[in-house]
């Protein structure tokens, strides 16, 4: 009943998203928590440890197995009966009393490993999200960057045309016509380069999504207002500590480390004797004999026993495994310090980022309006016939070159400032 509940649940989200025309980034995380197919392995994963846990539970539990041998010999020279025929059936159980805490430890180990795999699960959909978010601010930057393009298009064509009208008029030489044509041809081909960043970027999150080709992907737009962008951060240290606090992958290290003690425990048990318990009931049959009914009722014999081993000798098979958890236990703790250490860079490098891209943005809107004005004035100076091709030229791809820097440092920006939020808080929202 679960299981088409769940197909049917699936059958409608994919309906619903081949129906869907604008994706919001929640859009692609929801989708991509169901269809990532790393994140369905991870998930696989988990139940397997679990079926591991229901194991190691189990071995509290006696065993029990039955057993028949069924032979025929033959005895040529022999002066009775040449051949018989034998059986044998029985019953065997045995329940371990005693053997060092292994079975404790192997539960406690299980039950944390199935705890480390569901981290595991948690990491790699954290991982999924923060690189869905990357794609999607930039497949936004790409698309802005495109109006960029088209709007040097328009105006490039237009001083082209502009030029020819004077060149006809013997207001401008062809040489300075041809460098404005060759302007419009090169704005015309940075356009086709950013509409192939733009295609880029959403093949990058098609296949963070697994949507085939046939999938016509539109985002959202994001509205973002200067105050947003220019905003102060939180204290480092701050996002740090809470980073540390809510990293999935890092409270999965401490587990492993907590596994290997384990191990450890297993290991010197290696040293301690075994004490199990043993019982049986068994009977068996030889023709030429009696009945087969009868012979089976007079075979009839139960046993039971308590059974002791010590070790003395083991090849220092004991030694090695706890010289092994040992070192499992040295590895377990480096890895635990070299992930706060990655945390710390990655935090610290986002914090450079953001903290460049905000002052790029301060720097670049000023850079801006200087730049539009001087667009501006060389536009009206070429209109009125007072030709200077470099000026005109020089001033339009300065206009083309402030646009997209502001626009990049203002898509940095948010995307640091996004991504601190998330280390911070584990989770995040574009509006």
């Amino acid at each position: 009943m679960k299981k088409q509940l769940f197909t049917a649940l699936l059958t409608l989200v994919v309906s619903g998203v081949s129906a869907q025309q604008t994706w919001t980034f929640t859009d692609c995380v929801e989708y991509a928590r169901l269809h990532n197919i790393s994140l369905q392995k991870a998930r696989i994963s988990e139940e397997t440890a679990g079926y591991d846990l229901e194991e190691s539970k189990a071995q509290w539990q006696p065993t029990l197995d039955f057993s028949t041998t069924q032979g025929y010999t033959n005895s040529p020279w022999s002066a009775g009966n040449k051949n018989a025929y034998n059986s044998s059936y029985g019953l065997n159980a045995g329940w371990t009393v005693w053997n060092g805490g292994r079975r404790e430890n192997s539960i406690k180990q299980n039950t944390l490993r199935t705890e480390i795999a569901g981290l595991n699960t948690g990491d790699i959909m954290r991982t999924l999200e923060t690189d869905l978010l990357q794609v999607y601010i930039n497949i936004l930057y790409a698309k802005e960057s495109i109006s960029i393009y088209e709007e040097a298009v328009k105006v490039s064509e237009a001083q082209a045309e502009r030029a020819r009208m004077l060149m006809e008029a013997g207001k401008l030489s062809k040489v300075d016509y041809a460098q404005l044509t060759s302007q419009y041809e090169q704005d015309k081909y940075s356009l086709v380069n950013a509409q192939c960043t733009y295609d880029t970027r959403r093949m990058e999150l098609k296949k963070l999504l697994q949507l085939g080709l046939d999938t016509d992907l539109t985002l959202a737009p994001v509205v973002w207002q200067d105050a947003e962008v220019t905003a102060g951060l939180p204290d480092i240290d701050e996002s740090y500590e809470l980073a540390l606090a809510t990293d999935l992958r890092l409270r999965g290290l401490d587990l492993e480390k907590s596994v290997s003690e384990l191990e450890e425990r297993n290991a010197k048990a290696g040293h301690s004797p075994v004490i199990s318990l043993s019982a049986g009931i068994g009977t068996g049959y030889y023709a030429p004999g009696g009945a087969f009914g009868e012979s089976l009722k007079q075979g009839i014999n139960e046993n039971i026993g308590l059974n002791l081993s010590i070790p003395i000798l083991d090849n220092r098979k004991t030694k090695t495994a706890v010289s092994k958890a040992k070192a499992s236990q040295l590895s377990a703790q480096l890895d635990i310090d070299n992930r706060r250490t990655e945390l710390s860079q990655t935090i610290e490098n986002w914090y450079i980022d953001t903290n460049s891209a905000r002052s790029r943005f301060e720097a670049g809107k000023s850079q801006l309006e200087s730049a539009l004005l001087s667009d501006q004035l060389s536009n009206e100076r070429f209109n009125l016939g007072y030709v200077n091709t470099v000026e005109l030229m020089t001033a339009h791809n300065a206009l083309i070159e402030a646009r997209h820097s502001l626009l990049q440092a203002k898509y940095m920006a948010m995307l640091g400032r996004k991504m601190i939020e998330y280390y911070r808080t584990a989770k995040v929202n574009l509006p």
